[in-house]
């Protein structure tokens, strides 16, 4: 279990939240996975994945990512998440899921299914689900009901499929205390750092900048350039042709009524008395007396926030068990119906639900509002205006794109439409110097052209463009002379790196042999610094987020109090030395033992899955198309 343990420690939140990630993303893709359209991707145990399905997932992906980096996403991202990858193990392993929910004879009645898709809040008016309403906000998205009620009939057969094959895992109390112990130990070093920028006196000779710039040509090539001409449409400047009536207004208010709807909310906080789901009466028992006994240190005066960061089990507990606002549909119903009945400053009795016992103290209610159509014409019509001008730019794109296809003529079909032709000069992947807001978006499209090649009409942040590559310039390999100052710079840095590894290194061997740090210190003329006690997990004093050599100090022990051998760090080489280690107090165990068997239930979850769903691809027959790879 510590060998798991120590594996996901080197970023133990960053880690729980990726591993949660990685479940919603293998349980809950979406896309429609028995369409049958189009050619074969992969064949799994006898059943297709299509090409129509694969860019689906594809595309979802991709958005997933735009999202999330936003003007920054580039080719050079897209080729580190190994997206088609992605896309294609994807609807491979949600595929294995349904076979293997389907082998297990795990069924999802209508029942179920209806109830599920009733208490999705896109699809409720005022709180309560309105079918027209429903239908609407699938059109909307281009999806039928029954494509939809397809598709979440099979979100909840892999979730009780989930619940099936990790339910059964815990995690024990020595357990947990073993990840305690071995997280929360803390040690105090000694460090010298050996920078390399403190070696000025470095020279090089004109023969070696040579032989290292041949060593190393490709790493000196120019970057490729391209000059192109292009044709942007901002919909800025079409607003003028858009007239909106007043009963364009009134029809997207109505069709549109949620978005001027605000529910009912309450602002909380809570204390959370965590129980068992499988806990019997006794346990449940000991819990609300728990809970009552919280419940009237309240009551007598102490501050609840305090009170939920000392005794609360729910991760709010780190601002004072504080919920923010939510609305009674957020909520599982025992908590909510309590919330939803308290005036301001109330606090409830403790409500049992799944997760426990809950103290609640409402601070705020934020009655149910709208903003009715006289309030809101203003906004809307804005908002439809800068629909419509939109529409009107990409239009026009369209045209003019269409009649340069016609005639093989970008210049022809801007001349007819009396449009300014614009012209970069030559420009490298980040994009022109000028003319251009969004430089990198237009570099990436241009540079996917030939030479004399046009683009369809694209959509680059302030508008729609078409552009055309007129000229384009390879990389090259420059002579020395014109990189002679570069190339000098990085050799010096290279000398200066070397430099600092020989002393360094060579201050580690005078310490092992027992000799002085002190004297070392002046005969290297470096500075000895004591970082002060950190954890595994904490950035080191004086030094910063250096993981490795966080790793390298926590091996250290009295027996061996250096290392052997130097780290490198951001800024340079460390020598380090133990000073002291500290292990973590017991009494701290208490009050962190709920949130670390909650970490390493979902890390023993993940592992559990990952070796299932392996073993579930090893025994299956999987034929896929190389091509989309």
């Amino acid at each position: 279990m510590l060998k798991l343990m120590r594996y996901h420690a080197k970023s133990w939140l960053i880690k729980i939240i990726l591993g949660a990630i990685v479940l919603v993303f293998v349980f809950w893709g979406v896309g429609s996975f028995r369409s049958d359209k189009g050619g074969r991707v992969a064949l799994v145990n006898g059943e297709t994945i299509t090409v129509e399905e694969y860019r689906e997932e594809y595309d979802n992906l991709i958005e997933r990512l735009r999202q999330r980096f936003g003007n920054s996403l580039n080719d050079e991202t897209l080729k580190m998440f190994q997206i088609k990858k992605q896309a294609l193990y994807t609807l491979i392993n949600q595929e294995l899921i349904l076979q293997e929910a389907e082998k297990l004879n795990i069924r999802v009645s209508g029942k179920e299914l209806a109830n599920t898709i009733r208490k999705i809040e896109a699809f409720q008016i005022a709180g309560v689900f309105d079918e027209s309403y429903y239908r609407k906000v699938l059109k909307r998205n281009n999806l039928t009901p029954e494509e939809f009620e397809d598709n979440q009939r099979k979100l909840i057969l892999t979730e009780k499929l989930r619940v099936l094959i990790l339910g059964s895992i815990k995690v024990s109390d020595s357990e947990a205390m073993e990840w305690y112990n071995w997280s929360s130990a803390s040690v105090n070093i000694d460090f010298v750092l050996f920078e390399p920028e403190r070696y000025k006196d470095i020279k090089v000779s004109a023969d070696e900048v040579k032989i290292y710039f041949n060593d190393r040509k490709e790493s000196y090539k120019t970057d490729p350039m391209i000059k192109a001409r292009f044709l942007q449409f901002n919909p800025e400047t079409y607003k003028s042709n858009v007239n909106i009536t007043d009963n364009d207004v009134q029809d997207y208010y109505e069709a549109n009524i949620e978005k001027f709807r605000t529910d009912k909310t309450v602002e909380a906080r809570h204390i959370l008395v965590k129980i068992d789901q499988d806990a019997g009466p006794e346990a449940v028992e000991k819990g609300r007396n728990k809970a009552l006994d919280i419940l009237k240190k309240a009551g007598d005066g102490d501050d609840f926030g305090e009170l939920a960061r000392q005794y609360s089990a729910c991760p709010s507990k780190n601002d004072g068990g504080r919920l923010g606002a939510f609305n009674k549909e957020q909520m599982v119903e025992p908590f909510a119906d309590m919330a939803f009945s308290l005036k301001a400053g109330e606090i409830s009795e403790p409500v049992l639900t799944r997760f426990g016992w809950h103290i609640i103290k409402v601070e705020k209610i934020n009655e149910e509002s709208i903003v009715f159509l006289e309030e809101a014409k203003k906004s809307i019509r804005k908002k439809l205006t800068e629909i419509r001008a939109n529409d009107y730019a990409y239009d026009e794109a369209g045209a003019v794109y269409d009649a340069a296809i016609k005639g093989d003529d970008l210049i022809k079909a801007a001349a007819e439409q009396n449009l300014k032709l614009l012209t970069t000069g030559f420009f490298t992947r980040k994009g022109p110097d000028k003319g251009v807001k969004y430089r990198k978006d237009f570099a990436s499209a241009a540079f996917n052209l030939s030479v004399m090649e046009f683009s369809d009409v694209l959509n680059i942040g302030d508008g729609y463009y078409i552009i055309q590559v007129v000229e384009k310039i390879p990389a090259k390999i420059p002579e020395i002379d014109n990189v002679m100052e570069r190339v000098t710079a990085d050799l010096i840095k290279v000398r200066q790196d070397e430099k600092a590894v020989k002393d360094a290194k060579e201050f580690l061997s005078d310490l092992k042999i027992g000799k002085s740090i002190a004297e070392e210190c002046k005969k290297f003329d470096v500075i000895l610094t004591t970082s002060g006690f950190f954890k595994r997990n904490d950035s080191v004093p004086g030094i910063g987020p250096e993981r490795e050599l966080v790793e390298v100090a926590f091996s250290l022990s009295e027996q061996n109090k250096t290392p052997e051998d130097i780290t490198k760090g951001a800024k340079g080489y460390y020598v380090i030395s133990l000073k002291e280690r500290k292990d973590p107090a017991l009494e701290g165990f208490d009050k962190e033992k709920a949130n670390i068997m909650e970490g390493l239930l979902q890390q023993k979850q993940l592992a559990a899955f990952d070796d299932w769903l392996l073993q579930i691809q090893n025994d299956s027959d999987i034929t896929i198309n190389k091509d989309f790879l």
